[in-house]
């Protein structure tokens, strides 16, 4: 009888709150998962780059390490501003302040190693082996630091009170998140930090679902001065906390507090250009940098100009409204609101919930990325990532199925095969054939129209069911007090 309550007590443990963590094999797993998640994009990051060797302003890479050169150079109250020694047309900083600062820290790390990589002036397209291995290592480093961190974080918060097969779902879940291909193409293949932004918005997702919210508005706030499309997250994190201070029990102070939160950080962040309001507005001009011309060299007048912001403006509120209404009025788990406003991270957050609409947008996802890979001589990283994608997603008796959500048939089944051959035809004809010379971008604007018209079908189907399920918790309720 002992050895049995003994053993009753241990299986309640290893499914409570945070419990699980005494699980030695659970620890092994996700040591696992994150090491072979490190060593994949160590692999990617010994492919090529953007603009590497294209003369005279390179890529993406090339811009990183510019402001790298700049930060460690210049004062901070100078960084946005155009000079002698800062010339803002060649890659000119246009993210917020923390992306500066994550620069300048940076730059401090490839000085110390390697000086000549961050010389002021000389070190303008900069492609040592060494500088390119230190540079690659930032990336890693950060994306180990922030992103990982909030994934784990993330992973033992949604998945706290799921009791049944919990440590293999967890698994998977983070097996997911951190392998990625898109994330791990554009960061460790292209060259970006958007694991910095990313893992801030996930970390202040999981501090939502451990009811941590004062926690969630800053790191939050951290996200969108880090990279200004962190904002279109802002209408979920907002309705879902507007929602919740309505409910509290004094929402004047409750909303007081989170806003302090915000405001507090905004200003942290932003204290070297609070000095004037000339100096505020040549961050948000570096920002928005609508000087530069919306149409480039086709038109500027204000017709084309204001169609840009009213057509963008329109169709942004139009998206987000009725997610942010039913958030306001009921607010649920954060992820479920967020699928609707830049789908791939919160499609991967929900993958244990939705794994087909999370399968088909990280594909098409992908699919868009296809011709900016292609120009960097990416293709086999592509690939690579994509059967690596199917594995993980197919691995026999770890994925979660639910007996709620049926397999498409019919007409859904035949229209989902047909996509994907039409897919499958576009990645051939896009690396074999050479377009037009009338139309030279025809392949990929097939491309972008092709998975343009998924992620439309994708936000429509999140945002009906999103109120479907509204609807059903409120029935729920009804036959509770009947």
């Amino acid at each position: 009888m002992m050895e049995k309550k003994k053993s009753k007590k241990s299986t309640e443990g290893s499914n409570g709150d945070g419990c699980w963590l005494l699980n030695g094999n659970t620890r092994l797993t996700f040591g696992c998962i994150t090491v072979f998640a490190l060593l994949v994009r160590v692999i990617v990051s010994l492919n090529s780059y953007s603009g590497a060797g294209d003369a005279p302003k390179f890529g993406d890479y090339e811009a990183q390490r510019h402001w790298m050169e700049i930060t460690l150079n210049i004062p901070a109250k100078k960084w946005y501003q155009n000079s002698t020694v800062n010339d803002l047309t060649y890659w000119g900083l246009d993210y917020p302040p923390l992306t500066a600062y994550q620069s300048y820290a940076h730059a401090l790390f490839l000085h110390y190693f390697h000086p000549d990589s961050v010389a002021l002036f000389t070190s303008r397209g900069h492609e040592s082996p060494k500088g390119k291995l230190l540079m690659r290592w930032t990336v890693l480093s950060s994306d180990v630091l922030i992103f990982f961190a909030a994934a784990i974080y993330f992973v033992i918060v949604y998945h706290a009170n799921r009791g049944k097969n919990k440590q293999q779902h967890m698994a998977w879940h983070l097996a997911l998140i951190l392998l990625g291909p898109c994330l791990i193409l554009i960061d460790h293949g292209h060259f970006q930090y958007n694991c910095i932004s990313l893992g801030l918005t996930i970390g202040a997702v999981a501090a939502i679902l451990s009811k941590n919210e004062l926690v969630a508005c800053v790191l939050f706030s951290l996200a969108m001065n880090h990279k200004q499309m962190s904002a279109y997250f802002a209408p979920a994190f907002f309705s879902h906390l507007f929602g919740k201070c309505l409910r509290h029990r004094n929402p004047l102070l409750r909303v007081l507090q989170l806003g302090l939160a915000v405001v507090g950080t905004f200003i942290l962040i932003w204290r070297p250009y609070l000095y004037s309001v000339d100096a505020v507005k040549e961050v948000l001009s570096r920002l928005a940098p609508f000087e530069r011309g919306i149409y480039e060299d086709y038109v500027a007048n204000f017709w084309c100009t204001t169609s840009v912001l009213i057509k963008c403006l329109s169709a942004t509120l139009l998206g987000v409204l009725l997610s942010m209404v039913q958030q306001i009025k009921a607010p649920s788990d954060l992820v479920h609101e967020k699928s609707i406003l830049l789908p791939l991270l919160p499609a991967t957050l929900l993958a244990l919930e939705e794994p087909l609409l999370f399968r088909w947008l990280t594909y098409f996802a992908l699919l868009s990325m296809f011709p900016l890979l292609c120009r960097d001589c990416l293709i086999l990283p592509y690939v690579a990532l994509l059967i690596l994608f199917v594995l993980i997603y197919y691995i026999p008796g770890i994925r979660p199925t639910k007996k709620r959500e049926s397999s498409p048939t019919g007409l859904k089944k035949l229209a989902m095969i047909l996509v994907l051959l039409c897919s499958f035809f576009l990645h051939i004809v896009y690396v074999t054939l050479r377009p037009p010379q009338k139309y030279p971008f025809l392949f990929e604007a097939v491309i972008m129209l092709l998975s343009c018209s998924q992620f439309v079908t994708i936000a429509a189907y999140s945002n009906l069911k999103q109120w479907m399920l509204e609807s059903s918790i409120w029935m729920e309720k009804e036959k509770k007090v009947q």
